[in-house]
């Protein structure tokens, strides 16, 4: 009978000792989803964020041409002759050959449905070919769109212009030194609130994104340049550094 008493209490002993245990768990509450699992749970978390303003550098186009004929061979050779002049009138503007790339080329049927039949009946075939075009003088985009414009004719596609920037590293380190400078600030300030003395960072991450502005353009045939010249304002863009710091409290 002892032993059966002390049995008892034993297991009710460990019982308790996981009940508690589970209690102490749950008191942690859920880890924030940012901050890596794994990492020290301790100190002051903040987020700084740095932005610089900066004018586009650079003009990214997407042109090409389309072409229709009976034949295959008809389709291809009218759009490869409107191509040949499109890209002699980039490189007459000044635009380098190694910023000119193919982006797309195809070659496929066009059909109509026949109600007479209640079938499609192939009408012939349409080659498209678009290349991206990298204008390092953004100045100079409204007169290379004229330009490939006059070439091209009614063979002609524009469907976008991007305005970026060709190299944002300067930028984006200018933004990073924004965004510590932010975060050190705002660690400093939650210390002082909680009458705490801040310490070195032990965590950093970071994250960074600069914008750019795409201006759809849709050129298709019977669309003529216009007598005053295209213009093209490049406006401003932004360099965006977001920081994730950890602090220690000494």
């Amino acid at each position: 009978m002892k032993k059966r008493i002390l049995y008892t209490t034993g297991i009710i002993l460990i019982a308790l000792i996981v009940t508690v245990i589970s209690g102490c768990d749950s008191i942690t509450g859920p880890v924030d989803s940012e901050v890596p699992l794994g990492s020290q749970q301790t100190g002051i978390w903040v987020t700084g964020e740095g932005e610089v303003t900066v004018v586009p550098d650079l003009a990214i186009l997407s042109l090409g041409v389309e072409a229709q004929a009976d034949t295959v061979t008809q389709a291809q050779s009218e759009a490869t002759t409107a191509m040949n002049y499109i890209l002699a009138a980039l490189r007459n503007s000044g635009v380098e050959e190694n910023d000119i790339q193919t982006q797309y080329y195809s070659i496929y049927p066009t059909r109509r449905w026949d109600e007479s039949t209640g079938e499609e009946e192939l009408t012939g075939y349409r080659v498209t070919n678009m290349v991206t075009v990298k204008v390092r003088e953004v100045a100079n985009t409204g007169a290379i769109i004229d330009a490939v414009a006059a070439a091209g004719g009614n063979y002609l596609r524009i469907n976008n212009i991007e305005l970026t920037v060709d190299d944002p590293a300067p930028y984006q380190k200018e933004a990073r030194e924004k965004a510590l400078a932010d975060a050190e600030e705002k660690a400093q300030h939650i210390a002082d609130i909680a009458d705490l003395k801040l310490g070195t960072p032990t965590y950093v991450s970071e994250t960074s994104r600069y914008n750019t502005y795409t201006l759809d353009m849709i050129y298709e045939s019977g669309i003529p340049a216009p007598e005053t010249g295209s213009s093209i304002s490049p406006g401003e863009t932004t360099v965006t550094v977001t920081m994730l710091v950890a602090y220690s409290i000494d």
